[in-house]
């Protein structure tokens, strides 16, 4: 029988059952309908009247479900409209081997189904096979595809090395990229934002592994990701060696991924930073940011979104960019010029990698109690696209210093006699250098002492 017929017969046998639904309401001509599993019937309104009191709005007989509704035309006989909804039960099963118990046949379901795509993830791996392998280094030649990645400590000459690791994400800087549609920058800040935690204890990176998640693989978004990762991995001179794939319907918003990385390095046993010898009259050297980095972009999002901008816009900082390349400029990887600078002039004392807390909260945790950092706010100058922040915010420069790096992504403590030659290094090798102050005995004061406004410099 038709699932019409199912229903008729039903509704016939419920009225053959209740006296006041006789004679059948059904009975009459049928109108044709083109909406699918409707029918209409004409029926005599004082039997309707009769039994729509007696007749619930919801019937279930069997698997079918019959959803009854009443409809009248501003000119013409009251219809009745009948919407067949298939609902088909499902059948008990064995708790011990899921079989049905009704013997009806299973449904087959694959993981796609589910919303992953193994294929898709294979192909992903076969695209970024080559990235991979242009960051091989000693130690590692860069192959993906093991269950884990291996390195050789061995082939890099350390004597007394000690390990050095370190993790981190790029927070939602991630959903100015995902809102820009620009993803081949933010795996240079994935590698930049934990190498640069190990070069400030003067480890060399070794290696690295990345885990990018998302709710449906785009294979060309994630291979754009890791190109970028694969290059900040250059930057860095570490080997990309592994890494994780995830697809997980349901747990993020569609376009939406996220990224953490993980780096580790090495370091001779007696060259760890920072030394027991810091004191009273070391420099600090500043080392100038690219940007605003990986830190601050929660507020930077609020300010974009507050005063109606999109990251389509020109540029307001940079001619030739728009608004979301300038915000989206890759943190700087200080790795290379750091390690020569500690390397050829033994004079680095300690570092410290100015992320979120600014000066304040990142500085003191490289310096011992009993001394304190002095810094002449006017010895750099804020750059442009943190004047424009505050200025689009109303940002107090407190505000700004405990949030942003303000225009210095690295602080070096070095000897006070060797400072011009550490600055030199540095500055042979990219960096731009800002001499911002001493160390001084700290007593009952604050560990960082700002001299003047911050970032005031011409």
């Amino acid at each position: 029988m038709t699932l019409l017929s199912n229903a008729l017969a039903f509704y016939r046998s419920y009225a053959r059952a209740d006296r006041t639904l006789s004679p059948s309401p059904f009975e009459g001509q049928r109108h044709k309908n083109r909406q699918k599993g409707s029918q209409f019937f004409k029926l005599n309104p004082e039997l309707l009247r009769q039994w729509s009191r007696s007749l619930k709005s919801s019937c279930t007989s069997g698997d079918f479900r019959v959803i009854c509704g009443l409809s009248e035309a501003r000119k013409g006989p009251i219809h009745l409209a009948l919407s067949l909804s298939f609902v088909r039960a499902q059948p008990s099963r064995d708790p011990m081997t899921g079989d049905s118990k009704t013997g009806d046949q299973k449904n087959s379901y694959t993981y796609r189904d589910a919303g992953v795509d193994i294929d898709a993830g294979n192909a992903l791996v076969k695209m970024i096979a080559p990235m991979a392998a242009s960051t091989a280094r000693p130690g590692a030649d860069g192959s993906l595809g093991g269950f884990g990645g291996v390195f050789d400590l061995k082939q890099t000459g350390f004597k007394d090395p000690l390990m050095i690791a370190a993790n981190d994400g790029v927070g939602t800087k991630l959903k100015v990229a995902i809102s820009a549609g620009k993803h081949d920058t933010v795996g240079i800040d994935l590698v930049a934002m934990s190498v640069n935690d190990l070069i400030v204890q003067g480890g060399e990176p070794l290696f690295f592994l990345d885990y990018f998640a998302t709710g449906k693989l785009a294979i060309e978004e994630a291979a754009a990701v890791v190109s970028g990762i694969a290059e900040g991995c250059r930057q860095a001179g570490c080997a990309l060696v592994g890494g994780e794939t995830a697809e997980m319907p349901g747990m993020y918003a569609d376009g939406d991924y996220d990224l953490a990385g993980f780096a580790v390095g090495a370091v001779e046993r007696e060259d760890l930073l920072p030394r027991k010898d810091i004191q009273e009259g070391d420099v600090l050297l500043g080392l100038a940011s690219s940007g605003i980095h990986s830190n601050g972009y929660s507020l930077v999002r609020r300010l974009v979104d507050d005063n109606n901008l999109s990251y389509s816009d020109a540029s307001p900082i940079n001619k030739g960019e728009t608004l979301g390349e300038t915000l989206l400029t890759p943190t700087r990887i200080y790795v290379k010029s750091l390690l020569k600078a500690i390397r050829g002039s033994g004079a680095v004392k300690a570092m410290a990698h100015i992320t979120g807390g600014g000066f304040d909260e990142n500085i003191p945790r490289v310096l011992p109690d009993t001394l304190a950092a002095h810094i002449d706010g006017n010895s750099w100058a804020l750059p442009a696209v943190f004047q424009w922040l505050r200025k689009l915010g109303g940002i107090e420069l407190s505000e700004m210093s405990r949030t942003f790096n303000c225009g210095v992504g690295m602080v070096v403590v070095v000897e006070a006699d060797k400072a011009a030659q550490v600055t030199e290094i540095l500055q042979s090798e990219g960096e731009t250098v800002y001499q911002l102050g001493t160390l001084k005995a700290r007593g009952d004061g604050p560990a960082v002492c700002m001299l003047g406004e911050l970032g005031s410099g011409a």
